[in-house]
């Protein structure tokens, strides 16, 4: 079992940068891969991000690209999002997850991940 608790959400002007933290609980977070997804008013939640075990591969969505930068610390159970030039457009909840997977992966879809936290607003203003 795997507790996933999300902070360092707020409110931001856009082009300006928030970081996210996830903290985990459990003896086995470095067997798991981590992604963050969002969930804006009105529409379906999506993928964001995801780190594999070591932290050696990473994946984005295309809206994201160059703008946000997943990491994670396997001796603090901790995954970052560190998000800079902030959109309107990014104004969702965030959410991490967690998914007991083999050690190069890196899942993208929903049904994929085992766990997942309660969340963090992210309101960028215009």
């Amino acid at each position: 079992q795997v507790q996933l608790v999300e902070s360092g959400g707020g409110l931001v002007q856009a082009g300006g940068s928030l970081r996210l933290s996830c903290a985990a609980s459990g003896r086995t977070f470095s067997r798991y891969a981590m992604g963050w997804f969002r969930q804006a008013p009105g529409k379906e939640r999506e993928f964001v991000t995801v780190i594999n075990w070591s932290g050696g591969r990473t994946y984005y969505a295309d809206s994201v690209k160059g703008r946000f930068t997943i990491s994670r610390d396997n001796a603090k159970n901790t995954v970052y999002l560190q998000m800079n030039s902030l959109k309107p457009e990014d104004t969702a909840v965030y959410y991490c997850a967690a998914e007991r997977a083999a050690s190069w992966s890196t899942p993208s879809k929903i049904g994929e991940y085992d766990y997942w936290g309660q969340g963090t607003q992210v309101i960028v203003s215009s």
